[in-house]
């Protein structure tokens, strides 16, 4: 069995959801918390603030519904609607942090930049954008992975005279009125900037996607769509993926059907789009679609089958990259993408350094840090025996090999399975766990 010994203090590097998750249940454990966060505010990506940090654009809502997001320590008002916007979103994280206290713990206006264990003392060694420098006996990494803005790579060939942004940089559509929009992706954010875009635009908003995916209505049969696929979790997911295919096709019929490529996947083996309004303005002719982009030509864009028009505006909404720019690069190999943790939360080599948030879930995000936040704490504090180092990588490995077989090459490593992996680390933190059973046994 893997001993965590002797943890007293710890570093959170993030106040998002998932550094606020992990602040307060270290703090629950009785540790000492020191959270950094580089921005003026907790709250992560859905607090604006000076450093505009955020991706939160002014129209977003939540793409998960309430019930479904909120934190089970902290339940949002069961007056508010399923899906409330960003903004209520920061309020409800701004919130948690006062009614737990975590001010206290809070260092806002703080960015880290070095994090590294000394190998002579074990402990680590984090340094801030101040030059100050702190030791901790454990470190918990809750950066975020949508704030680093993924371009096209390569890009398309050819000059393009008009203005090319990110999704992240994104505000509202007055950045597109009365001119003639591209967007790029088959995303969120993508479907999202797309529909508001439409409303100023001149002339259709070209949405323009290399490959498919399915488009989800954020309710079905009355209900929040996640809410009704809830009910069906007892199921394997490969049965799931049947019913709810058929249950979409049903309500909304096939992208194919609005001009959209064919979903390269399963409903369940990539991320879906949620969006009750892309549908509409495709078929009001609001918004058009494209394959992808082949070259720009002065103010033309050229798409793959062989069609041209004229643009002003580009917008990639082409995702994020998975960043953690102060860990030492020993940690990640370079691409924290690929990264192999026990749980998706302790790092294989040394248990005393954990990640938060380090996942790509088919669902909300809150209800995983979360649960992810309790276990780093619990192991950190031995109430939760983590098994052999061996052990650990096996477990990783199967999990590697699983999600691979269900997602293929994106981002396996980090891919969970939204009510799977909750329930699964709810069991290992009531002590059905083989790594309980195990200190059962040994003692």
């Amino acid at each position: 069995m893997t001993h965590v010994s002797a943890i007293s203090r710890v570093a959170v590097v993030g106040a998002g959801a998932a550094g606020l998750a992990a602040t307060k249940a270290l703090r629950d454990a009785g540790l000492e918390v020191v959270c950094h966060e580089r921005a003026d505010r907790p709250g992560g990506l859905w607090a604006r603030d000076a450093t505009r940090t955020t991706s939160a654009y002014r129209s977003l809502h939540l793409n998960t519904s309430r019930g479904r997001t909120e934190f089970a320590d902290f339940p949002m008002p069961a007056d508010w609607p399923h899906f409330p916007s960003a903004e209520a979103v920061a309020g409800y994280l701004a919130d948690y942090a006062e009614r737990f206290g975590l001010h206290e713990s809070l260092r806002l206006g703080s960015t880290v930049t070095a994090l590294d264990r000394d190998d002579a003392t074990r402990d680590w060694l984090l340094t801030t954008d101040d030059g100050a420098a702190e030791r901790f006996d454990a470190v918990v990494v809750a950066n975020g992975h949508n704030w680093d803005p993924r371009w096209p790579e390569p890009a398309p060939p050819g000059p393009f005279d008009g203005t090319q942004l990110h999704a992240h940089d994104y505000e509202d559509p007055e950045v597109f009125r009365d001119r003639r929009v591209v967007v790029v992706g088959m995303g969120n954010s993508a479907m999202d900037i797309a529909v508001d875009a439409s409303y100023v635009s001149a002339g259709p908003v070209l949405l323009s996607a290399r490959r498919g995916v399915h488009i989800v209505p954020k309710t079905l049969l009355g209900r929040p769509a996640d809410a009704t696929g809830a009910a069906m979790t007892v199921l394997p997911w490969r049965v799931r993926q049947v019913v709810a295919e058929t249950l979409l096709r049903i309500a909304v019929g096939p992208p194919q059907r609005y001009g959209l490529p064919a979903p390269a996947s399963g409903l369940f083996q990539n991320h879906p789009t949620i969006s009750d309004t892309i549908l509409h303005r495709l078929t009001h002719g609001e918004v058009e679609a494209r394959p992808g982009i082949a070259r720009f030509e002065g103010d033309r864009v050229h798409f793959t089958d062989g069609r041209t028009d004229p643009a002003d505006v580009v917008v990639w909404a082409t995702g994020y990259q998975v960043t953690i720019p102060f860990l030492a690069q020993r940690w990640t190999g370079g691409d924290p993408e690929r990264l192999l943790l026990f749980k998706r939360v302790f790092h294989l080599d040394d248990p005393t350094l954990a990640f938060v948030g380090l996942m790509q879930s088919t669902g909300a995000a809150l209800p995983v840090v979360e649960a992810q936040a309790k276990l780093a704490a619990a192991g950190f504090t031995a109430r939760y025996p983590l098994p052999p180092a061996a052990a650990q990588r096996r477990d990783a490995e199967r999990a590697l090999a699983a999600a691979t077989r269900r997602w293929g090459d994106r981002r396996p490593a980090m891919r969970i399975d939204f009510d799977a992996y909750v329930a699964e680390l709810g069991r290992e933190l009531r002590g059905g766990s083989r790594g309980r059973r195990r200190a059962k046994v040994a003692a």
